[in-house]
């Protein structure tokens, strides 16, 4: 299937508002229910769309702390990066963990309650894996989070 502008349209409203009825997202796209609940099953047959989710106030959930951490190592093996991925999947606080280019090589979002619960956290981290260094940077403000991908 192509991407063409139905899709586009599709893929912004969902993005937007996940909970859109299919008679509601058909009416804001121009198209019958029919026609557009078949390019919403199509695109996730594609794998285009790979979920649902829902977005939770952070701060109301006493998660007010978010901390971007820049980790360097010395290790570049296949095996010591599945070690890595295994060890940090399994820190429910790391929300995005990237490998990344530049002066350091990985880049992990956590989120937590305040800065002894990301001590806590922090010392998970450095727990079972050897790493050159671990660089916090605090979020004073959350400007923007979670945007639509632009399309």
């Amino acid at each position: 299937m192509k991407i063409d502008k139905f899709n586009i349209e599709i893929l912004k409203a969902i993005q937007s508002n996940q909970s859109l009825a299919q008679r509601e997202l058909a009416e804001m796209v121009n198209l019958s229910p029919n026609a557009c609940w078949h390019r919403v099953q199509s695109l996730k047959d594609q794998g285009i769309i790979i979920g649902q989710s829902i977005r939770l106030d952070r701060k109301k959930l006493d998660l007010g702390l978010v901390v971007f951490v820049m980790i360097k190592t010395r290790h570049h093996s296949a095996e010591w990066l599945e070690s890595f991925r295994k060890h940090v999947s399994k820190i429910p606080e790391v929300i995005d963990f990237y490998r990344i280019g530049g002066d350091y090589d990985y880049f992990l979002k956590i989120i937590t309650r305040d800065i002894e619960t990301y001590d806590n956290v922090y010392q998970k981290l450095i727990s079972e894996v050897e790493l050159d260094s671990v660089t916090s940077y605090f979020a004073m403000e959350a400007i923007e989070e979670q945007r639509p991908l632009p399309l």
